[in-house]
């Protein structure tokens, strides 16, 4: 359950969250380093869902981040609770050695295991239910979410925690008007993202179609006392080295993958955007920045 975000699902989920599923081509172990940095971007981001959590779950045993990536935010888990063993579990075997190497250079090994499979079955590997389940952008890799929802509640101990980031807002890294192209340009790729993600979403095994009503999923799961709150990355220009990196790699991606749905002038000006020798280029730009807005979604289940 490789976390490759880019942003807010497989196309765009290149910095620690989410997961290709079906792409074996992918080296998850030269992708570890770019996928561990861009997770660390967004580190104040979960933080501030770290401290929300910790409001509704106090003192947790055991907590599990289900598609853990190379194991940032599991290692964020364990530095906000001290007392609670964690538990990364990620399809990639190469991920998860970058898990176990970052809790060992955080000092939290000694309470940090991982699992490897591909959700949700692999936790049934699990020797103890979960306080807190935490799954960020996988669980829309699943073909069928509502019985993977049910199988993660089935994972959690009596008045333990099911989290879901999913959602939000799609990135901004770019004024409306850019000074090269049409202006709209991020727009129009949304659309276009949005229209992937669709067939993406179709094409999983066993796909069943849902409203992406996460609540309502949640406790159709029989989870109870759902909560819902956004959390907003806000990295203003002129970027830092990293967060241009980010964009760099997010728009690159994108303008591999979406040769259909943008026409002649914003594939060109995607081009340009990409290219190190442009001085219109992400790499030289003045104005890129990194505007994002993730929500997280909690449920309970009862006592």
């Amino acid at each position: 359950m490789a976390h490759d975000h880019d942003h807010d699902h497989e196309h765009n989920h290149q910095h620690g969250h989410g997961h290709h599923h079906g792409q074996t081509d992918i080296d998850w172990a030269e992708m570890g380093p770019r996928l561990e940095s861009q997770a660390e971007l967004f580190a104040s981001l979960y933080e501030r869902a770290m401290a929300w959590l910790a409001q509704e779950v106090t003192e947790p045993g055991l907590i599990v981040d289900a598609g853990s990536g190379p194991g940032v935010v599991s290692c964020l888990f364990a530095e906000t609770f001290p007392g609670a063993r964690i538990v990364a579990v990620d399809g990639s075997e190469p991920l998860l050695e970058r898990a176990r190497a970052r809790a060992e250079r955080l000092g939290v090994a000694d309470r940090f295991g991982t699992i490897a499979g591909e959700l949700p079955d692999v936790l049934d590997e699990l020797d103890y239910p979960a306080d807190l389940l935490w799954a960020s952008r996988s669980l829309h890799h699943l073909g069928d979410q509502r019985a993977a929802l049910t199988a993660f509640a089935a994972r959690l101990a009596p008045g333990g925690t099911l989290a879901l980031m999913e959602g939000g807002l799609p990135p901004r890294y770019l004024p409306r008007d850019i000074g090269i192209g049409r202006p709209g340009l991020q727009a129009r790729i949304d659309a276009v993202e949005a229209e992937w993600f669709t067939r993406m979403r179709a094409e999983l095994p066993g796909h069943v179609a849902e409203t992406e009503d996460w609540p309502a999923l949640l406790a159709a799961a029989g989870l109870k006392h759902t909560r819902t709150h956004t959390f907003l990355l806000d990295l203003p220009a002129p970027a830092s080295d990293r967060a241009r990196a980010y964009v760099v790699a997010s728009l690159s991606h994108m303008r591999e993958r979406l040769t259909d749905g943008l026409d002649a002038e914003d594939l060109a000006t995607l081009d340009r955007l990409v290219d190190p020798d442009d001085e219109a280029s992400l790499h030289r730009r003045p104005d890129v920045f990194v505007l994002e807005a993730h929500t997280v979604h909690t449920a309970v289940r009862a006592g």
